[in-house]
């Protein structure tokens, strides 16, 4: 389904969740209060799949209306509704105390951290789809 709305978001979802791991693993050992940091983290990385979802919807929404020849606001508002939502999420975590703001910081920016690493994720996705591929043109021989 995700493959359907753009194909590098599982890619990138995988990324996001991998980079969750590997911080949590890397972090946890490190701080005081291991449970603010994690709940903190896994937060942000909840969050940063939230904004990558909904910004390959707007992306293909606005594929689909430039295609059409029609006006693209809707675009710009979906950044602005977005950033309005992760400040909020920033807001009600900081005044209920649900986790540490620095690793949410850190696990939101497990999106930016995905993307760069995206050409790699392809590269082992790929391998992986003609492993699989390979082994089902061997066994049926």
């Amino acid at each position: 389904m995700l493959r359907r709305i753009n194909q590098v978001l599982p890619e990138l979802l995988f990324g996001i969740l991998v980079y969750g791991i590997l911080i949590q693993l890397a972090g946890i050992w490190f701080v005081k209060d291991s449970l603010h940091y994690t709940t903190g983290l896994w937060i942000g990385i909840v969050v940063a799949i939230g904004m990558a979802i909904n910004m390959a919807i707007v992306i293909l929404d606005t594929v689909d209306a430039l295609s059409e020849k029609r006006s693209s606001r809707k675009a710009s508002l979906y950044a602005v509704m977005r950033y309005i939502a992760v400040v909020s999420v920033f807001v009600i975590a900081w005044y209920f105390e649900l986790g540490n703001l620095l690793s949410m910081f850190v696990g939101v920016m497990g999106l930016k951290v995905s993307a760069y690493l995206q050409p790699f994720t392809h590269k082992f996705f790929v391998t992986i789809q003609e492993k699989s591929i390979f082994s089902h043109k061997v066994k049926k021989r």
